[in-house]
């Protein structure tokens, strides 16, 4: 089984609805995005993952440039991408891949309140909008679908990635 195959199975295995590997260059990254997290989002200066914290669009632009292939998962609300990216990285890390980096979504809730360094640093990523990521351009660029939550009933679409190699 080719190597990529695996880890899409992989986090299929692990809760994903699904996962594929995309090209590296097809992250979209953006530097309004991170604004929608300083006006919009209770993580703001709360959370070690989040801005002002977490890495700016501008070195995500640099850090990006550094791979070729991405691991994107998709989940729902019953897939926790919180624990699945980490996981997935430290799994493709161990397999030979050492530049192995993932990112979630959304703030980091392990901890009722960060301290000053993270408590559990083998269990969290910043989420790809805290790195300035455009998730909707990204997921969409790759197939996947993703709308705008504009009621309380409707079922979401959740997104991480794993930077391979």
């Amino acid at each position: 089984m080719p190597i990529y195959v695996k880890y899409r199975n992989r986090a299929k295995e692990m809760g994903a609805r699904d996962a594929k590997i995309i090209s590296a260059a097809s992250i979209v990254v953006a530097d309004w995005v991170r604004l929608k997290c300083q006006f919009g989002c209770d993580g703001y200066g709360q959370n070690l993952t989040c801005p002002p914290y977490s890495p700016a669009p501008e070195v995500t632009r640099r850090v990006i440039n550094f791979y070729k292939k991405a691991l994107l998962v998709h989940g729902d609300e019953y897939t926790d991408i919180h624990a699945m990216i980490p996981a997935l990285e430290r799994e493709i890390f161990l397999n030979g891949y050492y530049k192995a980096f993932g990112m979630g979504a959304g703030p980091c809730r392990l901890c009722a309140r960060c301290a000053k360094f993270c408590r559990n640093p083998a269990k969290t990523r910043p989420s790809m909008e805290a790195c300035g990521i455009d998730v909707y351009s990204t997921v969409r660029a790759n197939g996947y679908p993703i709308k705008v939550i504009s009621s309380a009933g409707y079922k979401g679409n959740y997104y991480g990635i794993v930077l391979i190699e």
